[in-house]
């Protein structure tokens, strides 16, 4: 779909998820769930070395505005991309923060 086909709702909904995405935590954590990877809180956590309470709530932000889902297994909760294609903006930043 060409930039200029959107509607207004989508660039919206796009300029939210890319604001929940600006932040170095949380596209480390975008990183992380790269690939179709499903981690939970604890593993995040321990992988990007915050607090549980903070990584929760980096994760509610990047939840709450479309960018991850989560599903629930026993007493686990794991987290993953919503759109697997988000990881490319990631892969991009990277690129463009070498130079």
């Amino acid at each position: 779909m060409k930039f200029s086909n959107l509607t207004a709702d989508q660039l919206e909904k796009a300029a939210s998820m890319l604001k929940a995405i600006a932040h170095p935590m949380r596209i480390a954590i975008i990183n992380y769930l790269e690939e179709g990877k499903q981690l939970t809180v604890t593993e995040l956590q321990e992988m990007v070395g915050m607090e549980q309470s903070t990584t929760s709530h980096h994760l509610g932000i990047l939840k709450d505005k479309g960018v991850l889902a989560s599903k629930r297994e026993g007493k686990n909760t794991y987290y993953y991309l919503k759109h697997n294609t988000l990881s490319g903006i990631v892969e991009c930043i990277s690129k463009c923060a070498c130079d």
